[in-house]
């Protein structure tokens, strides 16, 4: 299995290119502001062939290379119904205008072939499995794709922004709301097995066990249940757009 990712762009957004090994196809994941030079050095790096763009969600910080990206391998781009619209109109999801000189520099619009993902849906690209759960609270189509265990590797969980390593994602721009969040971090996050490896939209990667025992959110959900998994802290971290 190979899975290389770097951070790209002003918000250090995470993008993985995912396959089965070197010089094979490959599922390009949230390939974001400023990702382009990235995915190409990667893709000739590695010998790899992209099939498919797969986003966690809607925000610009994930989408803004997917124009590009998908237009020079002619692939189609993956998302959820509920954030397709960002693609178009990124200023609505973020509230407010982004500014003029940054977005001079980005292709806003629609790749040439969009497919919405829905919730419990398994997806079969490039000889991969990636198994789709909805996960809404950091915007309102927000996904999370998870790759089974093999006997080489452990389970590996991408989480876009729902899940970092010692914290979870911002719920206060459009489309935000905190109580969908916990339910996602109880519903998604806590029934995984503590060796499966996250990696997250922003920072280091890290595993459910270490988030179980350490992230202040994880460990308040585990203790309530989720049959009480509405209170929760107030003021998530800021991580990502």
């Amino acid at each position: 299995m190979l899975i290389a990712g770097f951070p790209a762009g002003a918000w250090g957004t995470n993008c993985y290119l995912v396959a089965p090994a070197a010089g094979e196809e490959c599922v390009i994941i949230d390939p974001g502001h400023q990702a382009t030079q990235g995915v190409e050095e990667t893709l000739k790096k590695h010998r790899l062939k992209p099939v498919a763009v797969v986003l966690t969600h809607g925000h610009l910080d994930h989408v803004a290379s997917v124009v590009p990206v998908c237009g020079a391998h002619d692939v189609p781009a993956w998302i959820h119904p509920e954030d397709r619209y960002m693609m178009s109109d990124p200023e609505k999801a973020l509230g407010r205008s982004i500014g003029m000189p940054l977005m001079g520099e980005l292709t806003i619009g629609e790749p040439g072939d969009v497919k919405e993902l829905t919730d419990g849906s398994r997806l079969e690209l490039a000889g991969l499995e990636l198994s789709v759960a909805h996960a809404p609270g950091h915007t309102k189509g927000s996904v999370t794709f998870r790759m089974p265990e093999t006997t080489e590797i452990p389970s590996v969980f991408f989480s876009g922004d729902l899940l970092f390593a010692g914290s979870i994602g911002r719920t206060d721009l459009p489309g935000g709301d905190m109580a969908e969040m916990l339910d996602s971090l109880a519903r998604v996050c806590l029934p995984l097995d503590d060796s499966t490896v996250v990696l997250s939209g922003h920072g280091p990667q890290t595993t459910i066990g270490q988030e179980r025992a350490t992230n202040p959110y994880l460990r308040q959900l585990a203790a309530a249940g989720r049959q009480e998994r509405g209170a929760g802290p107030t003021t998530p971290p800021r991580r990502g757009m």
